[in-house]
């Protein structure tokens, strides 16, 4: 059964890990270049800085992406030894660092290890003649880590190293900040990094799916959503369950080998303009079956958007105490069914959509039965 608990931000005292919010999201991918353009001409991503040869980086290329509050940083490796050119051959182009702003780099790095975080870069000082960035990281699921970064008054695109770059994209998409990022993990691990996002970093459990809320006929996940102190990070943290056939959650672990950052989900303020602009452009959204939207209206009531629209473009609508959402899934990003993208739109709500999830799950597991892994 869903359970939700009142997740209220933490005096400041208290809060021992005050995030600023999200500074970016590095993905390892085989092809920095054309993975920078594939976001530019898919998703409407200006690129706005790099690092290279050029730049004196001798070991990997990286390539700055922008779009509303939206950052990532696209990187891959110059040889194949590289730990970059690892990950990918064993896990595909993915999530490797979820970076948050934060004010203290030292403080926060004590903080964490203090409650048991595993160190991966000890604080770090980049300067350049812009000024100076702090940095440093910590180990979480898989092999995805957490970046702390406090650029107060850097002056360049993004730490020094990059050069600036000014490659626009042919039309912005509309998507605007990162709303929540799901990780994925195995049978039997969702507690322990759920206690992990508690006890390491201060966050506070929003909400529990079991399998009851988020199942069809053949398969199950279970799910909890972490969220910080002020509500502005969230992290849904999925494990399978025992299901007839293989879930979604088995076959990402399978395809990724291990646990890893399942999809991004980012916000717009228009998201038929958003998805019709998206679609046209080639991106592959995950369609619903049509008899969703048979019972739509009566099931969510009056929303703003013309439900003919909706249906057209496959978006899912759900409405909680607080008001309603509009959400779509693209496909797999890659040939590897692991990581995608979710577009949404929040109208007062604040949930997940869990009205959708059995409509939902129904769409995934057709694609799955045509890829022959159900």
């Amino acid at each position: 059964m869903t359970q939700a608990t009142s997740a209220k931000a933490p005096a400041a005292a208290q809060d021992f890990l005050p995030l600023d919010g999200i500074d970016h999201i590095e993905f390892y991918v085989g092809n920095a270049l054309q993975a920078a353009q594939y976001y530019r001409h898919l998703f409407g991503f200006d690129i706005v800085a790099r690092r290279g040869l050029e730049t004196g980086d001798r070991e990997k290329a990286s390539y700055v992406l922008e779009q509303g509050k939206v950052r990532f940083v696209l990187t891959s490796a110059l040889s194949p030894d590289h730990e970059v050119a690892r990950f990918c051959n064993l896990h595909g182009d993915g999530v490797k660092a979820v970076a948050f702003r934060v004010k203290d780099v030292d403080k926060s790095i004590a903080e964490t290890r203090k409650r048991g975080a595993t160190v991966v870069q000890q604080p770090t000082t980049l300067k350049d003649e812009r000024g100076e960035v702090r940095i440093a990281s910590i180990r979480t699921y898989g092999e995805v880590i957490h970046r702390f970064v406090s650029r107060e008054g850097y002056k360049g695109e993004f730490v020094p190293g990059f050069e600036p770059m000014s490659m626009k994209a042919l039309k912005p998409t509309g998507l605007a900040s990162v709303d929540h990022i799901v990780g994925n993990v195995e049978l039997g691990a969702m507690n322990h990094w759920a206690s992990y996002y508690a006890n390491v970093l201060g966050f506070q459990q929003l909400l529990h799916f079991t399998d009851d809320d988020i199942s069809t006929e053949y398969s199950a996940l279970m799910s909890k959503v972490m969220q910080n102190g002020t509500g502005k990070i969230k992290f849904p943290l999925n494990e399978p369950a025992e299901g007839k056939k293989k879930s979604q959650i088995e076959e990402y672990l399978d395809f990724n080998y291990g646990p890893g950052v399942q999809h991004i989900a980012m916000t717009t303020g228009d998201i038929c303009e958003t998805v019709r602009t998206l679609r046209d452009r080639g991106v592959r959204f995950l369609r619903v079956p049509d008899t969703y939207y048979d019972a739509l209206s009566e099931r969510v009531g009056k929303i703003d958007e013309d439900m003919a629209t909706i249906r057209e473009l496959g978006i899912l609508v759900d409405r909680d105490e607080d008001g309603y959402l509009l959400q779509i899934f693209t496909q797999p990003l890659e040939d590897r069914p692991t990581l995608f993208f979710e577009v949404i739109e929040r109208h007062g709500s604040r949930g997940f959509g869990v009205g959708n999830f059995k409509a939902l799950f129904v769409s995934i597991e057709e694609e799955q039965r045509r890829r022959g892994t159900l």
